[in-house]
């Protein structure tokens, strides 16, 4: 049994040595057959890994440029979206020629010539109003009266205090007469006639103190009666019977003015004040009177131009002792004035006001889109609905007839047609 197993081992060791010997024989083999046809390049496995990681690393690349590329196209949509919804729709028509004149019609503010509000200068209670509203009173005419009791025992104390000063300065003046008449003969001593004469001046002054104490509070107690300070109509009255009176401006009287004279003020463009000439007749109308011409006189200007509107202020002076016409109407007043150029007719709603002045919105053309230009402009005639351009405007400018008031210079803006169908 031995042998045999030994036997079998030794076989067994034999096959085993074979089997490793042909098996570095084909590794060897294989390895110079690798070496022969691939010498440089690595394992099929670690080439597929390495094409996937670059095909990934560029589709990586790839969105991420894709979405960079999205989003800076959809910012400039959005903005420019956004630019074309804020532009404003505007209708833009050309201006209206205006017509050649010898003349320019300016609206007026018709004042009283004098007006003036009446105040208490004392305190008291109102006994009696005599003229109401609409009364034509005369300069001094007694209007209302006030009764101070307490001003009238002041008035009372200050005349006794008077009398007291009065005594008493006089007691001192004879004392002292007294005694300047003994000291030439040595019967008293000069210090004493000295004093005396001192007191009879101090007396003496307080004397005229107290008498300026009276006339003080007389003159109070004169404004007791209100009396009309001018020849006029009475306006407004603020007061009634048994009502308190306070002195000072805190309640008004009486508002009185006088209309035999009325003024008309004017404010002429800069372009005419040159025509403007002191001692001229003005042709003046009014709503209340159709059909009817006024003559008035300009009497005076304010000899400098207003920065804020450009224009000269300037009073006519109208004859109103008829009592035709009343203060705080407006008036139509024709001045004598040619044109200084052409001139064109606007809208008033086309008017834009500016801290640096009044601007005229107009379309013009730039890069092929239509955009806001604001000119300075001065304006003549105005009547409310329409104002006279003299100069800014040309016949072919695109005036923009109701800007809105956020219109800034160069921002886009797209033009309608009015609903009319209407040009000029």
């Amino acid at each position: 049994m031995t042998n045999e197993s030994d036997k079998r081992a030794r076989i067994d060791e034999r096959q085993r040595a074979g089997d490793e010997a042909r098996h570095e024989a084909g590794h060897e083999a294989g390895h110079e057959a690798g070496h022969e046809s691939a010498p440089d390049h690595p394992p099929a496995s670690r080439r597929g890994t390495s094409v996937a990681l670059v095909i990934v690393g560029v589709a990586v690349i790839a969105l991420a440029v894709f979405g960079m590329w999205k989003r800076h196209n959809n910012n400039e949509v959005l903005a420019r979206t956004t630019t074309e919804n804020a532009a404003p729709s505007v209708i833009a028509l050309t201006p209206k020629p205006g017509t050649e004149a010898n003349s320019i019609v300016l609206p007026g503010n018709v004042t009283a010539y004098t007006d003036a509000p009446l105040y208490a200068r004392t305190s008291g209670y109102l006994v009696h109003w005599y003229y109401d509203i609409g009364a034509r009173v005369k300069k001094g005419a007694l209007l209302a009266e006030i009764a101070t009791p307490e001003l009238d025992q002041q008035v009372a104390q200050a005349e006794a205090d008077l009398t007291t000063a009065e005594t008493n300065a006089g007691n001192a003046k004879a004392q002292a007469q007294r005694y300047q008449g003994l000291v030439t003969s040595d019967a008293v001593s000069k210090q004493e006639t000295e004093t005396l004469v001192t007191q009879a001046a101090s007396t003496s002054s307080g004397v005229k103190s107290a008498q300026a104490n009276v006339a003080r509070l007389k003159q109070l107690q004169s404004f007791e009666k209100v009396y009309a300070p001018f020849d006029g109509v009475v306006t407004a009255r603020g007061v009634d019977t048994g009502q308190l009176i306070t002195e000072g401006s805190a309640n008004e009287l009486f508002h009185l003015q006088a209309l035999q004279t009325l003024r008309v003020y004017a404010n002429v463009p800069e372009v005419y004040t040159a025509a403007v000439k002191r001692g001229e007749k003005i042709a003046l109308t009014f709503p209340q009177h159709p059909g009817k011409t006024f003559e008035g006189t300009l009497v005076r200007t304010a000899d400098a131009i207003d920065p804020a509107s450009r224009t000269l202020l300037v009073e006519v002076d109208v004859d109103n002792r008829k009592g035709e016409l009343m203060p705080g109407s407006l008036a139509q007043v024709q001045f004598k004035a040619a044109a200084a150029a052409q001139t064109f007719i606007v809208p008033a709603s086309a008017l834009i006001f500016r801290r640096e002045g009044m601007r005229i919105g107009m379309v013009v053309s730039r890069d092929g889109a239509d955009v806001a230009h604001l000119v300075p402009i001065t304006i003549g005639q105005d009547d409310g609905a329409t104002v006279q351009v003299v100069s800014g405007l040309s016949g072919n400018d695109r005036v923009i007839q109701d800007p809105p008031d956020s219109l800034i210079e160069g921002q886009k803006v797209f033009v309608e047609q009015p609903k009319n169908g209407g040009g000029k």
